[in-house]
């Protein structure tokens, strides 16, 4: 029996292919650099964000994260109440406050919701905050007696000259 020491051809071929795909990116990257170094306008984001736009300070954010007009919490769209922090700590941890105000559902349906998120994209039990959420559920977000907006009331019409 003899022994046949190994090629080390297959080696060097992967060694050889690793070294050029290497120049390659190294080329690629020093070309997009000269065309940024000699072109930088045309990279500039000055026209997404201009230099002169005011930067808000944290307290203007967090002024404006919890602001409420008429009602509506600015940053969530969800009506404000007594109940509004459990609403938003226990729903929006998971998801938007989107998911709440685009659907209107009756406080037995939205009771189903919460169980079937229960059981299959584990939300946790909501123990006595349960009731005040679908409370808080049932009274905002329960189904309206029309479509999706009310019918224009038109005052005076004007007739089209052709």
């Amino acid at each position: 029996m003899s022994f046949k020491e190994p090629s080390k051809k297959p080696e060097l071929l992967r060694i050889l292919q690793n070294l050029t795909r290497l120049v390659l990116l190294v080329g690629v990257l020093g070309v997009i650099t000269a065309i940024q170094l000699t072109r930088p306008q045309s990279f500039s984001l000055d026209q997404y964000f201009p230099a002169q736009a005011e930067v808000a300070t944290f307290e203007e954010s967090t002024d404006a994260v919890e602001k409420i007009e008429e009602g509506i919490h600015v940053a969530t769209g969800l009506v404000y109440d007594e109940r509004f922090e459990i609403v938003r700590a226990s729903c929006t941890a998971c998801h938007s406050a989107k998911l709440i105000t685009q659907n209107r559902m009756s406080r037995e349906n939205w009771k189903k919701t919460i169980v079937w998120m229960q059981e299959t994209q584990k939300l946790w039990d909501l123990g006595p905050n349960e009731d005040k959420i679908l409370d808080y559920l049932a009274e905002y977000y329960a189904p309206k007696d029309f479509g999706r907006r009310k019918n224009l009331d038109i005052e005076e019409w004007y007739m089209l000259e052709l």
